[in-house]
């Protein structure tokens, strides 16, 4: 006689499969109470801003010791963070509830990381938000596939490696992001040809020229060196800058539970706006110091939330979409253990593989 017992036993309880995820303009309703502007709070934060960045430069010049002016060269790369979220809250036209403020205040929020306004908000706003991880659409961080990088010549290759090293982040917006895409680009990146690409484009040069200028006529004025006194006022908090935008845009959006789309049917089914991001979590006042960018699946789910509210929204969102957001609590193991799987991605199994194209995350289900 059957033992019904052992046999009901030895059978895995099936698991029901996970509700679907609401719609956007559901979630979105949810957020809505909380997406309330403020002029007021947005103009005190711009003015600390910038008084932190001016006096960050002049630290940089009249500093005592060369090592407290590289300190305060730093100093001045991490305002520059501050201020460009500032600035990237205000093209989106979340900082404040005045449209014309928002554009005015995000194009002299975006000078000191010498980011053209106009450039950044079709790359951004309209590409990057409106196609996240769509593959030949979304070009932020897009990962190669093993026959794409075959295809490329050893050079490239080469610098794909670095790109994706983990020590990198901060060459890739340098170059593939900055370089390319904002300073004047050219038909290739940018097939649109409008006057006010040229505007800002000319706006950002004559800061960035009154910026070195400012220095080296502080230099002389203080009997130091021009070249000593740009590197650590101009260059070096350029580069800083470079590296936490590189690592920031990274980190939100490389994670082995991170998935790319091959078409838009399976992108637009996977609900891209909670998905293909990464709500990465700090244990010290890391998170606040970037104005909380770092909350990013609620940024991605509705961009009129303005930054200084995206805590409170992803606490709502992570509260009834329980499991559904990917929550990463930072270390510097979990980042480079990233970066080692994250290096191409394979379309069909919807997995990422390393640059002999062996899987290192599971595949996707679904």
């Amino acid at each position: 006689m059957t033992d019904l017992s052992c046999t009901a036993a030895a059978v895995p309880p099936q698991v029901p499969p996970a509700p679907p995820i609401p719609h956007r303009k559901e979630i979105r309703a949810w957020l809505a109470p909380i997406a309330a502007r403020s002029t007021a709070y947005a103009l005190w934060l711009s003015l600390l801003d910038i008084t932190l960045f001016a006096l960050a430069l002049w630290a940089a010049v009249a500093a005592a010791h060369p090592v407290l002016q590289v300190l305060a060269g730093i100093g001045a790369g991490l305002v520059i963070a501050r201020l460009f979220i500032l600035g990237h809250d205000a093209c989106h036209q979340s900082f404040t509830p005045h449209r014309g403020l928002n554009r005015w205040l995000g194009r002299l929020l975006f000078l000191p990381s010498l980011t053209p306004y106009s450039l950044w908000e079709v790359g951004h706003n309209v590409v990057h938000h409106g196609y996240t991880n769509l593959k030949g659409f979304d070009f932020v961080w897009e990962p190669l596939t093993l026959a794409e990088f075959r295809a490329l010549p050893r050079w490239r290759q080469g610098l794909e490696r670095v790109y994706r090293s983990g020590w990198a982040p901060w060459l890739y917006y340098l170059v593939e992001v900055w370089w390319v895409r904002m300073v004047f680009p050219g038909k290739r990146h940018m097939p649109t040809r409008r006057a006010v690409f040229t505007r800002d484009g000319l706006l950002v040069s004559a800061a960035a020229a009154l910026w070195a200028g400012g220095l080296a006529a502080a230099a002389l004025a203080t009997g130091q060196a021009v070249a000593w006194v740009l590197l650590v006022g101009f260059v070096l908090p350029f580069l800083v800058w470079n590296v936490m935008v590189g690592f920031v845009l990274y980190a939100h959006h490389t994670h082995t539970s991170i998935e790319w789309h091959a078409d838009k049917a399976s992108w637009s089914a996977a609900q891209p706006f909670v998905s293909t991001t990464v709500h990465l979590t700090f244990r010290s006042f890391v998170g606040a110091a970037l104005h909380h960018i770092m909350e990013h699946t609620a940024h991605h789910v509705d961009m009129s939330v303005p930054l200084y509210r995206l805590r409170q929204a992803q606490r709502l969102l992570e509260a009834r979409l329980p499991g559904r957001i990917v929550v990463q609590r930072f270390s510097l193991r979990w980042y480079f253990d990233t970066a080692r799987r994250c290096k191409l991605y394979d379309l069909q199994a919807r997995c990422w593989t390393d640059f002999d194209g062996r899987p290192t995350s599971p595949p996707a289900t679904g």
